[in-house]
This record gives C-alpha cells, structure tokens and sequence, in this order.
C-alpha cells in the first residue's frame, strides 16, 4: 500500500474510490466501508484509497475532549493495508487545515486525489466548525463530479453498534471478548521495551516494560496474551501482561509483560502484545512471597489458556 503525506502530491493515475475517516482502531464497521471502496474500485477499474487525519482532529479542536486513542498511526495503516487498499493518503490536522470551509475542502483535498466515488461514515463531519455533513457531501460531489455515499453504521455479532468508542468502553470493562467482537480481532498493542527496575528479575519473572502510543488500554490487571517481537523472530510468544500500579511494591504505573518461553534480551525491541484472555483484578499482596505464589499462579493460567492455541 502507498503512503502518501501530502494531498497536492498525490494526484492519482487511475480514478479513485475513496474512503474518508479517522479509522481509530479499524473496527468491523470500518472494514465494512472500506470492503465498499474495494468494490466501488473495481467497478471504476481504478484505486481503492483511504483518507485519513493525524492527529485525530478532536486533539487540535477540543483537546479538552480528546479520547485516548486505540491504534498508533503506524499500526493504524498497517491495519488499512491488510484491508487490501491501494493507497493511504495522511493529512495533517491543524488549526490551518481546519479553517477550510467544506466547499474548500472538496475542491483542494477530494478533487486532486480524482475520486469519483467517495464513501464516509454517518457521523462524518468536515469543513469549519464542523459544518459539512454527509448530505453537504453529496451536494458538493454533484457540483465537483463524484459520488457521495453515506454508510450506515454495522452491528457486531452481539447486534450491538460497533464504534470506536464502544471499543474503549468494552476494553475500559476488561470485555475483551465484546472488544474482539467489534474490531473482528483480538485487540492488540505496540511497545517499546524500555528499562525498568528490574523487579521482576529479582523475583524470577523478568518484565518487558513497554511504552506504547496506544492509550485505549483494558482495564487494569493480569491478562494472558501472546507477544511478538516486530522484526525479529516473526513469531507470537506465550507471555502474561500486568497492566496497573504495582500495588504491592509501590512501584508505579506500567505496562510490562512477562515471556513464558524463556529469557530473552528486547531492550529497545517493538512487541506486539495481543490480548487473548483476562486472568485477574490487579490487587495488594500481603509482601513478596504472596506476590510470587500468585505470579506463578498467573503464569501457569497463562500457559494453559494459550496451550495449543493459533492466532485467527
């Protein structure tokens, strides 16, 4: 998939079908629209192309309201790729780019990517103060030569709506079952490993403490998961995730996974940590010999939800 940072210089050779949002997550109602920009460029024998923001307006424009978002913006178009998409064109959001009106929008953005077909969510709003909406959209398309179409939201196999904002709220539970049936996935997340105290190895359980982009995370606790170090072994490792403040020995928030396959040195290394199963409310233990018992605990659960088990 092409990657393009400037819409002025991504004139297409072919036509294009186009889809327009945020894409926070890439979720089951995403792919849904995204599955009709495939067809749509099919049918134009041209390009299937997504548009999309960094950062997420709502941190230029209401910063106050920002929502923590699911997925980098790496892993954002590594997920639009797998969705088998040409081309991903990534506008940057400002308060320059905001001021535009819907019309200039249309005319600077939409008209010099060539779509003829261009698909946006229900909730989609562009322009200056959020003044155009989808039926704005279709208007302008019939003055600049495209086609608007307006997709409906899509119900997950619960027939809940699936949004990204009801991912937060089923991971926030520690639902990672709703979560998976929303985004069609296991949720996962990338990290950086940095160092830590080391506590862990002087408990016999060394961590991986991870910085990561993504700030959507499930609910504190013990989780079975399976990590993957991106550009090394391209291979998933069985491993136990503790997301939360370390009651026990007053060590501080963090994110910091524990490889059951073995010691292995990922200082500066990217995992991805993929959530499978939630084990355990993180708690207070009454000292380290209690904490120990419990992380072998843990680790043994671990082992046993991931035994045998293949990634979808």
């Amino acid at each position: 998939m092409q990657i393009v940072h400037d819409h002025r210089v991504a004139r297409r050779t072919r036509p294009t079908a186009l889809a327009i949002g945020n894409f926070d997550g890439v979720h089951r109602g995403h792919k849904h629209l995204l599955g009709m920009v495939r067809e749509a460029a099919g049918r134009l024998g041209g390009d299937a192309v997504a548009l999309t923001f960094e950062p997420h307006p709502t941190r230029v424009l209401a910063p106050e309201r920002a929502r923590p978002i699911l997925t980098g913006l790496d892993r954002k178009l590594e997920l639009l790729a797998a969705e088998g998409l040409d081309a991903a064109v990534v506008l940057r959001f400002d308060q320059g780019f905001a001021a535009q009106s819907p019309e200039e929008f249309v005319s600077s953005v939409i008209a010099s990517l060539d779509a003829r077909e261009v698909f946006v969510g229900e909730d989609f709003r562009f322009g200056h103060a959020r003044a155009g909406d989808g039926a704005a959209l279709i208007r302008l398309g019939e003055v600049y030569g495209f086609t608007a179409r307006v997709v409906a939201q899509v119900a997950d196999a619960g027939g809940e709506t699936v949004s990204s904002s009801r991912v937060r709220e089923r991971l926030a539970e520690g639902d990672l079952a709703g979560a998976r049936r929303m985004l069609d996935r296991d949720f996962d997340l990338d990290g950086v490993v940095i160092p830590g105290q080391r506590r862990g190895r002087t408990l016999g359980f060394p961590t991986a403490n991870l910085a990561t982009p993504c700030e959507a995370l499930p609910k504190d606790g013990v989780y079975a998961v399976r990590a993957r170090v991106l550009g090394g072994d391209d291979r998933d490792h069985p491993a136990v995730m503790n997301l939360g403040v370390r009651p026990t020995v007053a060590a501080g928030r963090s994110v910091e996974v524990h490889l059951l396959d073995g010691d292995h040195d990922l200082y500066g290394r990217t995992l991805r940590v993929t959530f499978v199963a939630r084990i355990r409310d993180e708690r207070r233990f009454d000292g380290l010999d209690a904490l120990v018992a419990q992380i072998r605990r843990d680790a043994d659960e671990a082992r046993d939800i991931l035994k045998g088990q293949q990634p979808p």
